[in-house]
């Protein structure tokens, strides 16, 4: 896989080539997703939920992201590194935008950051990109705003929400947005979005007619038995492999089975003489 850019990503939906979007948080999980060709790596605000034992992605902070993506970029990974900006990082003003925004890049080693929203948001958008900062949108569900919206629900489901959806994603292709997640909202409702902008759609929970699709990856890997969202195919239950993995090291220290010989140093019988002045003691 050669190196991923924003041009590429957009070459793709013009050559009806299928997007492939995961989250990452870390050095050796980015590694491993460049190795599969993955085309996009997020480092999301899920990190809260997926390694910090936040209950939403509220409480995480730029600095969180920065030093996750950091770790991401050192991984030299081939995909296209997005650094996703958490709750009120970018809401504030435009100067506070510029300013976060080239912190993702400068300090954490994205190409790219993901903002949330659209109205206000779309000027936003509009200064970063005029800023050099490639943008990624994300309307439909957008997480950071889940106390307004009443929680997790599925948006766009009338004709008057989809119309607005729909008009929210040709705002953000206007402001210079090189592609957009779509969260959460039907089928239907997201192929007519993707229809009606030419930047690249990633679907997450909707549908199969998105340019993309993106999961967080500690979904589709099984790490987590209690959040189990509709959308999330589960491709392996690592969470399982781990606990018995423990289980038998644990149960191996206990009996006294681990380490062995071959798990440890020993020293020659020269060594052991000069280190205890004597042979070396029976065993």
């Amino acid at each position: 896989m050669t190196r991923m850019t924003t041009h590429k990503i957009g070459q793709m939906k013009t050559k009806s080539k299928k997007i492939v979007m995961l989250t990452a948080y870390d050095a050796p999980t980015a590694s491993i997703l460049s190795e599969c060709g993955v085309d996009m790596i997020l480092v999301g605000d899920s990190v809260g939920n997926a390694l910090l034992g936040y209950e939403s992605t509220i409480p995480v902070t730029l600095d969180d992201v920065i030093h996750h993506c950091a770790a991401v970029s050192r991984a030299r990974p081939d995909s296209l590194i997005i650094g996703d900006m958490p709750f009120m990082s970018y809401k504030v003003s435009e100067e506070q935008a510029l300013e976060n925004c080239a912190l993702m890049l400068q300090e954490g080693g994205a190409e790219a950051v993901k903002i949330e929203g659209a109205g206000r948001v779309v000027d936003i958008v509009q200064a970063v990109v005029d800023a050099g900062i490639p943008v990624m949108g994300h309307i439909g569900l957008t997480p950071q705003s889940i106390f307004q919206m009443g929680g997790y629900r599925v948006q766009g489901r009338t004709a008057e929400k989809t119309e607005l959806l729909v008009e929210q994603a040709k705002q953000l292709e206007a402001a210079g947005a090189f592609s957009m997640v779509i969260e959460l909202v039907p089928s239907e409702t997201a192929k007519m979005i993707t229809e009606a902008v030419s930047i690249p759609t990633i679907g997450i929970g909707a549908g199969p007619y998105c340019d993309g699709q993106v999961l967080v990856l500690w979904d589709m890997l099984g790490l987590f038995e209690d959040f189990k969202p509709k959308f999330v195919k589960k491709y392996a239950c690592i969470r399982d492999v781990i606990k018995n993995a423990v289980s038998e090291y644990a149960e191996d220290v206990r009996k006294g089975t681990f380490p062995e010989k071959e798990h440890s140093f020993e020293m020659s019988e020269e060594e052991t003489g000069r280190l205890y002045g004597r042979s070396k003691p029976s065993r």
